[in-house]
């Protein structure tokens, strides 16, 4: 598989943990449904979050854990987000 595909599908996959779960999947949690070792997902998360168009999705300052990923804020905000009627995300 590529670079870009594992990037694509990593960003791929943390959307969807978030509308399943409410929140960002840890990179342990993106290595175990990846199908790969957590070292790897770790400096993956960091490649996914730069890979991204600017201001779209960022890691917490000095840490490997996500903030935000466009549209969801990791971090509860004042803008909320509405799926299919629920109402459990924060926006950006």
């Amino acid at each position: 598989m590529s670079e870009d595909s594992l990037v694509q599908r990593a960003y791929t996959s943390v959307l969807e943990h978030f509308i399943e779960h409410g929140r960002a999947s840890h990179y342990a949690e993106l290595a175990k449904f990846l199908g790969i070792q957590i070292d790897e997902a770790r400096v993956l998360v960091r490649d996914t979050a730069s890979a991204a168009p600017i201001a779209s999705s960022w890691l917490s300052h000095d840490t490997d854990y996500i903030e935000s990923w466009a549209p969801f804020s990791n971090i509860p905000t004042h803008n909320k987000i509405s799926i299919d009627g629920e109402q459990k995300w924060s926006g950006q």
